[in-house]
């Protein structure tokens, strides 16, 4: 599984199994599933900027109820405001041992309530120095579509991230420790993960 299968998974169990209610906050490259999951169950969503230090304040507000981010990153309402991985490896098997049925089949499960969402990460060498004209140059020039979409919005908070009609996303965004660029896409099928990861790329070349 991965990070992002692991965090909708989770939220999934919150809410399904053990009744929870509340705000869910996540980093905006986390995967889109979660938004769809709010949605149909009625649940307040806040997108905040990457890294835990903007999940952990949402947590201690009342009505908190999960946090999460792309890096695995997850805390809970109620506990620790900081990422928990013993809490999250619990919450896994308690949901396996009340659903009785394989992790892979309740990710299926998901899938089909709310759509397939596929995801990768691709981490290119980038000079720190053009970075920022890079980023200008994505928010003035963003594609028209991506794939067979077009282009619904762009969000600059941090790095830049094409959103799609359909959900499917681009985003760029430069390491703040080394000179790399950080290229995650989320899509229907795998193979369109890798066609933008491909446009990524290609628009470090502008």
């Amino acid at each position: 599984l991965t990070n992002q299968q692991v965090i909708a998974l989770l939220l999934h169990h919150l809410v399904r199994n053990r009744g929870g209610r509340g705000v869910v906050t996540k980093t905006f490259n986390t995967t889109a599933m979660v938004d769809k999951m709010c949605v149909a169950w009625n649940l307040p969503l806040t997108e905040v900027g990457i890294g835990f230090r903007f999940i952990a304040p949402e947590l201690m507000k009342p009505g908190a109820l999960f946090g999460a981010e792309e890096s695995g990153s997850v805390g809970f309402a109620n506990h620790i405001p900081e990422r928990d991985g013993l809490a999250a490896g619990l919450f896994l098997l308690e949901m396996l041992a009340m659903e009785k049925i394989s992790i892979n089949q309740l990710w299926a499960n998901l899938e089909w309530s709310f759509g397939p969402h596929c995801y990768a990460r691709f981490d290119a060498h980038y000079p720190l120095e053009k970075r920022a004209a890079l980023m200008e140059f994505l928010k003035a020039s963003p594609p028209k579509k991506l794939l067979r979409s077009p282009l619904a919005k762009v969000d600059s908070r941090d790095g830049v991230k094409f959103v799609a009609e359909d959900s499917t996303w681009l985003m760029l965004r430069g390491s703040g420790t080394e000179p790399v660029l950080r290229i995650y896409a989320e899509a229907k099928t795998d193979a369109d993960v890798r066609k933008l990861l491909k446009l990524g790329v290609s628009l470090l070349a502008h």
